[in-house]
């Protein structure tokens, strides 16, 4: 379970707000009046997160934090901040830490930062297995031994240790992330901090910002400085996912930092010197983007010093069976059905099949397929039509929906622990809303955070903690070189 450890003075406000927020048993939460004692809980037991009161009675959070780096880089910690001393935390993230908070806490932006310093955590620290599975409930892992695999996991070997740019290439539900992780953890950088960014899912306006920053009123909403991830991940590895959609002009900016390792916040003249690597990903054609000046042309090269590229699946010959077998067993795990084997006719099928969304389609096609399953043998007639777009994770959530009781859900945690039925009913609440509504805007985030009310980063930390991973859309991708 997530284990969050707060390190703060005062005895109740602040630990009842973080135990309501975060509830047993689901999380742990652990609770250090001091410096002295935080420090103590980090060497013994290293927590997930940790929220971290800048003023402690033994010495300075900013003191205790410098301390926990040393200990351990990669913990998230999140400073806890009255709003007078919000320029102190702000320095703070110049050096690694993750967010900061201020009194009284907002606990929508409590849950929300913490949510997405566990994500952080967990993409840092899940072991990303090469291979084979080593278990039925391996989820990190890029599995298959066909040549074309093979070679990927050479490359992985050849270039993790060095401390060059690499572009990961490869059609959507490849594993382009996951190859970026296993790059990351057997590097030299492997105990410093890994952010992932994607592209294409931040606003024009905002990426830049989000990058490198920005200062006090460099536009119009810039009430205080912000660090961007470049300054906060110094010394550590970024990913930045789909990076064929960034901007031509924030393109410029990137390539002098590849080439200097410095750059300016948004609306500010100080150099910032930074050292990150930088691990670039797209399942566009950057060749053919910089030839119609889409991309540019030196940009690519200075990311291309080193590229992977990852086979789409219908390319991958035998690894198909294996991969069936392996998501059967851990799907059929969490969804409660006990399959055991596919029928011949049932993975012919699957063979048959062109696997436009390559891994992340058949992911999705075996969960349809076990909830309609009965019996210990996958038949054809269990399997979604192929001959359909892929949905989904958040509508195939709607299939379970079918045993969803929420009379039968109270009166269960009622009898189990009465403490946890407010926690634990909105949770399956949230379930099932955000699967109907994502169902309902066909995938579509944006569309639904509007109708839920809600921003787009909230939803993106809602759908992590209630296990749902979302398609930005369900429309065809538009091809390269269309107008």
């Amino acid at each position: 379970m997530p284990h969050v450890l707060v390190i703060d003075d005062d005895p109740l406000l602040i630990p009842q707000q973080v135990r309501h927020v975060f509830p047993a048993p689901a999380y742990r939460v652990e609770i250090a009046s001091d410096a002295s004692s935080g420090l103590a809980s980090v060497r013994r037991d290293p927590p997930d997160v940790i929220l971290l009161d800048l003023r402690l009675p033994d010495r300075s959070g900013l003191e205790l934090f410098g301390e926990i780096r040393a200990i351990d880089a990669r913990i998230p910690v999140i400073f806890v901040t009255m709003a007078k001393t919000a320029d102190t935390a702000i320095e703070a993230m110049k050096h690694g830490a993750f967010n900061y908070l201020y009194k009284p806490l907002d606990l929508a932006k409590l849950e929300a930062a913490v949510l997405e310093a566990l994500e952080v955590d967990r993409r840092m620290r899940s072991p990303v297995t090469l291979g084979e599975p080593q278990s039925e409930a391996d989820e990190g892992g890029i599995f298959g031994g066909c040549p074309a695999m093979l070679e990927v996991y050479k490359a992985i070997g050849r270039v993790a240790a060095q401390d060059v740019t690499v572009l990961i290439t490869g059609e959507s539900g490849t594993g382009k992330e996951l190859v970026a992780r296993a790059i990351y953890q057997h590097s030299a950088r492997a105990a410093a901090p890994f952010m992932a960014m994607n592209c294409a899912a931040i606003p024009d306006a905002l990426l830049e910002s989000e990058l490198f920053g920005h200062e006090r009123a460099a536009f119009t909403g810039a009430d205080r400085r912000r660090i961007g991830r470049f300054e906060q991940c110094n010394g550590g590895t970024i990913l930045l996912d789909e990076i064929g959609d960034m901007p031509l002009p924030l393109q410029a900016k990137l390539l002098r930092l590849l080439q200097e390792q410095r750059f300016e916040r948004v609306g500010g003249n100080e150099t910032i010197r930074t050292d990150v690597r930088l691990i670039a990903s797209t399942h566009r054609d950057l060749r053919t983007r910089a030839a119609s000046e889409r991309f540019r042309a030196d940009l690519y090269y200075r990311l291309g010093v080193f590229t992977i590229h990852l086979p789409p699946l219908r390319e991958r010959g035998e690894d198909l069976p294996l991969l069936i077998a392996h998501f059967l067993k851990r799907y059929g795990r969490e969804l409660g059905r006990n399959v055991r084997e596919i029928s011949a006719e049932a993975l012919e099928k699957l063979r048959a099949y062109s696997w436009p969304g390559n891994v992340r389609e058949l992911q999705s096609v075996l969960k349809q397929a076990l909830l309609r399953a009965s019996g210990s043998v996958l038949l054809p007639a269990f399997l979604p039509d192929l001959g359909q777009p892929a949905i989904s994770d958040a509508q195939v959530a709607v299939l379970e929906r079918s045993s969803f009781d929420l009379e039968a859900l109270i009166r269960g945690q009622l009898a189990a622990d009465p403490s946890e039925v407010y926690a634990q009913t909105h949770r399956e609440v949230d379930r099932v809303l955000f699967s109907m509504v994502l169902e309902q805007t066909r995938g579509n985030q944006r569309d639904a955070a509007k109708i839920l009310g809600i921003s787009r980063q909230t939803m993106r930390v809602k759908l992590q903690a209630l296990g749902l991973q979302v398609t930005q859309s369900l429309q065809p991708t538009e091809p390269e070189g269309s107008s």
